[in-house]
């Protein structure tokens, strides 16, 4: 399947790859957290793990999955949004089967 973003979130990625100045994509992972268990973590990255990585790219964007988080991650689409005074990455996520109330965690 792979990972995808929606052309809102490839610019502000863009964007925030342009005013680093450096970098050859963001990776996309989760961590056990939050109240549902699972966190998204999203990151810069500098350097590739040739082993470890997946590496997508959409929109212009290279997304770098490690094989483990793909698993979890398989299918997601990425989107930038913002509601009144929040904004941010959401992650459509059809591996999720329950989120926690603020969104920032998730299980399967």
């Amino acid at each position: 399947m792979g990972i995808s973003l929606t052309e809102t979130a490839a610019e502000r990625v863009r964007a925030f790859l342009e005013n680093r100045g450096k970098g050859v994509g963001v990776r996309l992972a989760v961590k056990t957290s939050g109240c549902s268990g699972m966190a998204y973590v999203i990151e810069f990255v500098d350097e590739l793990d040739e082993e470890n990585d997946v590496v997508f790219e959409d929109h212009g964007v290279k997304l770098i999955v490690d094989r483990k988080s793909l698993l979890y991650l398989d299918g997601t689409e990425v989107d930038y949004g913002k509601e009144g005074l929040n904004e941010g990455f959401r992650f459509n996520n059809p591996n999720a089967k329950a989120s926690c109330g603020c969104g920032e965690s998730f299980t399967v």
